[in-house]
C-alpha cells in the first residue's frame, strides 16, 4: 500500500508540494442527491418558495463553494479556476446536483466539485427546511476526472 500523501514520514501532516509538477488541464465532475417529498420537489422547481429561487441561488452557493474549496478544507492548495458549472434539475427522488469544475494547474479540482455540489446540497436543505425537515443528502461523490499523473477516472 502506498503512504498518504498529506503524511510526512513521521505521520505529520503536510500540504503536498506540487511545484515540480507541469501545469496540464484537469477537470473534476461530482454529483449528489437532495431527496425529498414530490410536493417540496415541486416547490422549489416552481420558484415560488419563501426564500426565493431555490435552484438558482443552490447554483451560485455552489460555485461560491468551489473557488473557497481551500478556505474549507485544510491540506487543499488554493487554486485559480477556470470555470465551474453546477446544475441542479429535478428528479423522481428530489433534486439531483451536478459540479464541473476546470483548471490549467499542477494539481487536480477533484476537491472543489465535491465541494460545489456538498454546498449547492446544503443551500437546497437550508431553503426548503421549512417546508420539509426530513431531507437527505446522500450520494455525494467523484464522478470523474482527467488530468494530472493519475491520468482519466470515471466511476462505474
Amino acid at each position: 500500500m502506498s503512504r498518504l500523501t498529506h503524511m510526512d514520514e513521521t505521520g505529520r501532516p503536510v500540504m503536498v508540494d506540487v511545484s515540480h509538477k507541469p501545469r496540464t488541464s484537469r477537470v473534476a465532475a461530482a454529483a449528489g442527491l437532495v431527496r425529498m417529498k414530490r410536493e417540496t420537489r415541486d416547490l422549489a422547481v416552481s420558484g415560488g418558495a419563501k426564500k426565493g429561487d431555490v435552484r438558482a441561488v443552490a447554483e451560485i452557493a455552489g460555485i461560491m463553494a468551489a473557488k473557497k474549496t481551500s478556505d474549507l478544507i485544510p491540506l487543499c492548495h488554493p487554486l485559480a479556476i477556470d470555470q465551474v458549472e453546477v446544475r441542479i434539475e429535478p428528479v423522481d427522488e428530489g433534486l439531483a446536483v451536478a459540479a464541473r469544475v476546470r483548471t490549467t494547474g499542477q494539481t487536480g479540482v477533484e476537491m472543489e466539485a465535491l465541494t460545489a455540489v456538498s454546498v449547492a446540497c446544503l443551500t437546497i436543505y437550508d431553503m426548503l427546511k421549512a417546508v420539509e425537515k426530513g431531507m437527505v443528502i446522500e450520494a455525494v461523490r467523484l464522478v470523474e476526472k482527467s488530468g494530472g499523473a493519475s491520468g482519466d477516472w470515471r466511476a462505474e
